[in-house]
Parts: C-alpha cells; sequence; structure tokens
C-alpha cells in the first residue's frame, strides 16, 4: 500500500499519518461524491483521491488556496521563487519581516503568503481571530527557508496538483449545515471537525452546542459517513462519543500529534472514527 503523503499547508490535527487507518475503515468510497465539510489541510482527501468531491470549510483561506492550485494560479515553480525570496529576506529581518508578511496577508489573502505563514508560524498552528486575522506569532526560526524545506514544500504542492488534475473536485467556503445539506444517497461524507472538550480551532469558534448539532445531523443523513474524533487520552475518555454514537461502530488507534502549542496538547491520544449511515 502505497504511504501518505503530507499537503503543502500545515494544520493543528493533521491527518497524514492517520490516512491508512481511515482507508482501511472506510473502504470502497463508491459510485457518489466524496463530501468533506471540515477540509483542514486536506491531508485525507489528498491521500484518498476520489473521484468526484464536494470540498468545504467556513475558512475561506484554505478554500482560497487550493482553487488557485487547482485552477493552476499557484503551483510548484511560482512557489519556489517567492519562497527563495522571501526565505531570504525573513534570514537577513528576522521576525520583522514575519510580520509584514503576516501584515500584507491579513490586509490581501494572497495563498503564497499563506503557504508561508503555515509554515513559518509557531509550532505548525493555524489560527485566526474574531476578526478573521492571521494570528499565530513567529516561530523564531529566521533561517526556516532552507532549500530543502522549499524543494520538500513544492514537492507537496506537485504532488497536489497531480492529484487535482483530471478530478471533479468542487472547493467551497461553507458552513458544515450547507456542506450536509447536499448529501445524497450513495456519497460517503468524511468530518474531521474541531476536536469538542480540546482548544484546537483553527478558524472559528467550535462549542459543544455545535458539536452535539454536528453529531445529530451525521444520523439523519441519506449516505454512509465516518467521523473523526479523539476517544481519550492520558486523562480522560472523551464523553461525545458515548453520548451521541452508543450503538454505531468505532474504531480506535493511538495516535501522537506533534503541532501543538503547548507540550500539554503534545501527548498520545487515542483517536476515533465513527462509522455509520446506509450499509455501514
Amino acid at each position: 500500500m502505497t504511504l501518505p503523503k503530507a499537503p503543502p499547508l500545515k494544520t493543528q490535527g493533521i491527518k497524514t499519518r492517520l490516512v491508512p487507518f481511515i482507508r482501511s475503515h472506510i473502504g470502497t468510497i463508491g459510485p457518489g461524491r466524496w463530501i468533506e465539510p471540515f477540509l483542514g489541510s486536506g491531508a485525507v482527501l489528498f491521500n484518498m483521491a476520489p473521484e468526484r468531491a464536494l470540498v468545504a470549510d467556513g475558512n475561506s483561506h484554505i478554500i482560497g488556496f487550493y482553487r488557485a492550485l487547482q485552477a493552476g494560479k499557484i503551483g510548484p515553480d511560482r512557489a519556489r521563487r517567492y519562497l527563495e525570496r522571501e526565505g531570504e529576506r525573513l534570514a537577513r529581518d528576522g521576525e520583522a519581516h514575519y510580520y509584514r508578511i503576516r501584515d500584507r496577508f491579513n490586509a490581501a489573502g494572497d495563498p503564497l503568503d499563506f503557504l508561508f505563514l503555515s509554515r513559518a508560524g509557531f509550532n505548525g498552528i493555524m489560527r485566526f481571530n474574531r476578526q478573521g486575522g492571521f494570528n499565530v506569532p513567529f516561530c523564531r526560526k529566521p533561517q526556516r527557508f532552507s532549500p530543502g524545506l522549499i524543494s520538500k514544500i513544492c514537492n507537496q504542492l506537485a504532488w497536489a496538483a497531480a492529484r487535482l488534475d483530471g478530478r471533479d473536485w468542487h472547493f467551497e467556503t461553507l458552513d458544515w449545515r450547507a456542506s450536509l445539506a447536499q448529501a445524497e444517497a450513495g456519497d460517503l461524507v468524511y468530518l474531521d471537525p474541531p476536536y469538542v472538550g480540546r482548544h484546537a480551532d483553527y478558524h472559528t469558534q467550535w462549542s459543544e452546542t455545535e458539536a452535539d448539532a454536528l453529531a445529530e445531523a451525521l444520523k439523519r443523513l441519506p449516505c454512509r459517513f465516518a467521523y473523526s474524533m479523539w476517544s481519550a487520552n492520558r486523562h480522560r475518555e472523551n464523553p461525545h462519543l458515548a453520548a451521541h454514537f452508543a450503538g454505531y461502530r468505532v474504531v480506535t488507534t493511538s495516535h501522537f500529534y506533534h503541532v501543538g502549542g503547548t507540550l500539554a496538547n503534545r501527548n498520545a491520544m487515542e483517536e476515533a472514527l465513527v462509522l455509520g449511515g446506509p450499509a455501514a
């Protein structure tokens, strides 16, 4: 089996290493669309590579980045020139240049500035304030964009672009309710929402009320679904799963997150995948 590959964007909770686990339990996608209401980094989508997909996120910058890649507006060659130029300025000016890029991105939303910030921000965190501004501080590594890292990012862009080529994928900035409303029999919905009970937001606030509403909406879908959620860590179990998915098939695996703002958020965790819907 092909080893999973990482996408060009980094977010907290990235699922690259969990793709084999997710793939083994989802099985065949089927003739319908893959619907993903919480795209995040895109790791699961790009590794699963369905032929047809409705891909959504509430973060317009993530959607805009992959739309730009899909349309050929950004790509490995342009990204290499950009990262070499901005990387040299970062090495020269340090955090002052990082904050210039951050201010520029918050004013104009350029997808390559977004890529830069996702790789030069503190501990790989993606976070926005209530006004929608990217507010992650500098990673304190002025030499961040070494030739090796730039080549790695460009290879990831090339891989993602190849996945997009010839596939019927539609990227939309949508609330999860609007995404689920488009599900039909034969589709497969994969969800990786912010983790309830943990500080894991990357764009909008995610409350227990929203998590509860999402869980109940899944039970009304006309198609299969696979729902990623944390199950337990060394301190406690997640009560959300027992409250909403008793009687559903729940499979688990152990995973360690390296991305996080504090050591407390980088502990080993038991990951769950809830499987439901017709013929699940």
